[in-house]
């Protein structure tokens, strides 16, 4: 199924939740919402489910306007962060819920009910704890149920929200890799909601960047990591270090240190931020005519193949990270406290327009 919103609304008293979001979910993809809190993620993925009303605008289910259609009618299955299982009941009964509440017309026989929970649980990897209760399984087990429970009913969607998020650091990372090898078995059209910019890249096939009721970008994840629209993508996506300066004829001067940015080059005596990666910056000792940041070495943490270097700039008291492989940090044979130059090998920088001096 392909999803549509268009020109969607929301608000909350005077909390602008929703402001004119348009998108389109490919049929059978996997999207990521992601975006800190607040910044409406969740309400959208409510909207398209029918659990919310957008006070104007769209939602598109393979064309057809779905406004008017009651949550069952979406053929929607959603999965909450805190799991939502019935206590009461076993792992198959949880899971054969959904078909057990269908109108009588549309239910499904029993024997074609146990088929149909037996043949999930194993999908879950999870058929041996059928008889237990959900308090007895743990966090990673309760939500692959909680999954199990949502594709019982065949959606043609699938809405998770921060389906992770109460689970401990090992346990989500085994889940979202189970989560992607499932999504590649079933290619159900899914939608998934995180404020974890690692657990999007790794996931998802398309990110849509959310903040402020806005889509900031949207594109794979190599391409949304790799090209950020903004400076907020920018540095929500990973580690980053600004280097604030005034960029002029294609030159950008930060501290003593100045760079050529030719994509600038007709900007006139207007402040420039620059981001740079931690993986992007060259180190190097001290040299004359070495053109660089010089800095100072506080601290190096080189355990595994990265040593990550926090850097004081010589010229502002800045502070800069800085990752090498472990190796090169070897060879260099590097300690704390001596004088290096830093050098970016890659840095994207914006212009504030309204900023001339």
């Amino acid at each position: 199924m392909t999803i549509e919103v268009q020109h969607i609304r929301k608000q909350f008293g005077q909390f602008k939740a929703l402001d004119d979001v348009s998108l389109n979910f490919p049929n059978g993809e996997l999207t990521a919402l992601l975006g800190p809190s607040g910044c409406g993620k969740t309400t959208l993925l409510r909207i398209i489910a029918g659990l919310e009303h957008p006070d104007s605008g769209q939602v598109l289910l393979d064309g057809e306007d779905a406004s008017s259609r009651h949550v069952r009618e979406r053929q929607v299955g959603f999965v909450f962060q805190h799991y939502a299982l019935f206590k009461h009941m076993t792992v198959f009964e949880n899971v054969a819920f959904g078909l057990r509440v269908r109108p009588r017309k549309e239910r499904p026989s029993e024997q074609q009910i146990r088929h149909k929970v037996k043949q999930l649980l194993e999908l879950v990897q999870l058929d041996w704890l059928a008889d237990r209760y959900p308090p007895q399984l743990s966090g990673g087990q309760r939500q692959r149920i909680a999954l199990a429970r949502a594709l019982a009913v065949e959606p043609r969607v699938l809405l998770l929200d921060e389906p992770f998020g109460a689970l401990d650091a090992k346990v989500r990372k085994e889940l979202r890799r189970w989560l992607r090898r499932l999504h590649d078995e079933l290619h159900v059209t899914s939608i998934f909601v995180t404020h974890d910019q690692e657990e999007a890249l790794e996931v998802a096939d398309q990110v849509v960047l959310m903040n402020k009721g806005k889509v900031e970008q949207l594109g794979a994840p190599a391409a949304v990591y790799n090209a950020p629209a903004s400076p907020f993508v920018y540095g929500f996506l990973g580690n980053v270090n600004l280097f604030h300066g005034r960029i002029h004829d294609g030159v950008l001067a930060t501290g003593d240190a100045s760079f050529s940015v030719p994509d600038h080059a007709l900007v006139q005596d207007s402040k420039g931020i620059a981001y740079v990666r931690p993986h992007d910056l060259d180190i190097d000792r001290e040299a004359v005519g070495v053109d660089g940041i010089v800095v100072r070495l506080r601290r190096a943490h080189a355990i595994g193949p990265l040593a990550q270097l926090d850097l004081e700039r010589a010229d502002n008291a800045e502070m800069i990270e800085a990752v090498i492989p472990n190796e090169r940090f070897r060879q260099l044979g590097l300690k704390e406290g001596e004088t290096l130059v830093v050098r970016p090998r890659r840095m994207q920088v914006f212009v504030d327009q309204g900023a001339a001096i």
